[in-house]
């Protein structure tokens, strides 16, 4: 049986790609999550073979999970399963370590396509996304500037971007104000910008947060 963990903030989302899931015999959903941090206690618990998650994710984005879930859990696959159809957003996620990217305007058909690759170790890749790969390897590729962020700062980052305040931070990642401080001008630092209002606009154009 293959299992599938499917994480998307939006209802009207899971219940769709949840419909797609048990048509096919064979597959279940083994959990759903609408929060980053739910998907990682959920994955470390029940081991799915698939993760179909989105990259915009209250609490932790979906780059920052799939990162994790490539260190955490080597054999499960994540497939990104998104509206962003950007080259830096691409970029990131594949760097992350997911091996399958499909759009949420593809539909059924690819969908299936994607979870069925995924759940035999195969790469999958939406035309678009194909069609980026492709013109990256023709040329020099510009790296994402999030492929530069560690774990920490991206976790950072994200909750700057959220309005936390140094204080809030440190008390909900559970380190200490000069780490956060720390972690916060190198994550400034590395996106070129140099006030929180500047980082907002930025953690929006790469996804970290929702407009």
């Amino acid at each position: 049986m293959l299992r599938v963990l499917i994480a998307d903030d939006h209802e009207i989302v899971r219940r769709g790609v949840r419909d797609v899931v048990e048509s096919h015999l064979g597959w279940e959903v083994c959990a759903e999550a609408s929060q980053g941090d739910q998907v990682l206690e959920l994955a470390k618990e029940l081991r799915p073979h698939v993760i179909v998650l989105d990259v915009s994710l209250p609490g932790l984005n979906g780059v920052s999970v799939t990162r994790q879930v490539r260190t955490l859990l080597p054999a499960t696959e994540v497939l990104l399963f998104t509206m962003h159809d950007d080259d830096e957003t691409i970029s990131g996620g594949l760097a992350a370590g997911a091996r399958g990217y499909i759009l949420k305007s593809e539909g059924e058909r690819q969908l299936l396509a994607a979870i069925s690759a995924l759940g035999a170790h195969r790469p999958y890749f939406s035309p678009a996304v194909s069609e980026m790969l492709l013109d990256a390897a023709l040329h020099d590729r510009k790296k994402s500037r999030l492929e530069s962020f560690t774990l920490r700062e991206l976790e950072v980052g994200q909750l700057i971007a959220e309005g936390g305040s140094n204080k809030q931070i440190a008390r909900q990642l559970d380190i200490s104000i000069k780490t956060v401080e720390s972690h916060r001008a190198a994550a400034m630092r590395k996106a070129g910008v140099r006030t929180a209002a500047e980082f907002v606009r930025f953690a929006i154009k790469h996804h970290l947060i929702e407009a």
